[in-house]
């Protein structure tokens, strides 16, 4: 059985990974069960920037293929922001619940065809010799009026999924995994995995 690096520090991502992924023939370890103790700089302006940097660099540390992510919301209101800051939006420590009222606030009174947004995810995986491969999930909603839902994490409760009515912090977890961009993203991964090469051929 070969052996994938899910190359995150957030739980909860590791969670939904480990769901997608559970019947597949990989042995899907941790940064914690690799002893792994690094941050990687997210300097990229994309997504996709952003996560090659971080599979890569932890591919190099552990010398295995390595999964990282990068996601966040782009709420068309605020000219597509908070981006690839979602996890800075505001300042590295501020709370969700500081953002979303931010947030919030920045909205008041706008009709909901012009509460628009999306979640985007962009998976890589890559080997130590810098082959890698991206796919990409998105998600369309509109921001909620106000947060609502005990699960997901993140800005999930104030996302709202019209055909739905429901934020994604009021699906259960397969339901969500089954519609979100991660979950998306992760499925197209899945299928990467199930032919992915044992001797990957560097990009030319």
């Amino acid at each position: 059985m070969r052996s994938l690096l899910l190359a995150t520090t957030n739980r909860h991502k590791i969670e939904e990974f480990r769901a997608i992924f559970s019947d597949l023939p990989w042995q899907l370890l941790s940064l914690h069960d690799m002893h792994v103790d690094m941050d990687v700089e997210e300097t990229g302006t994309t997504f996709a920037a952003n996560a090659a940097l971080k599979a890569l660099a932890y591919a190099h540390a552990v010398g295995m293929l390595a999964l990282a992510d990068d996601s966040g919301i782009e709420i068309d209101a605020l000219g597509g922001a908070p981006g690839v800051y979602s996890a800075r939006f505001i300042r590295p420590d501020a709370s969700y619940d500081e953002r979303f009222r931010f947030i919030l606030e920045k909205m008041r009174g706008l009709p909901v065809e012009k509460r628009t947004a999306r979640f985007r995810s962009v998976i890589v995986l890559a080997e130590p010799s810098g082959y890698m491969r991206s796919v990409e999930g998105v998600i369309e909603g509109v921001i909620a009026d106000a947060p609502r839902g005990q699960n997901g994490f993140g800005y999930d409760p104030i996302f709202l999924v019209p055909s739905l009515g429901k934020t994604t912090a009021e699906l259960s977890s397969a339901d969500k995994n089954s519609i979100s961009h991660r979950g998306l993203a992760a499925q197209k991964a899945r299928k990467l995995l199930e032919e992915w090469p044992v001797f990957p051929i560097p990009p030319q």
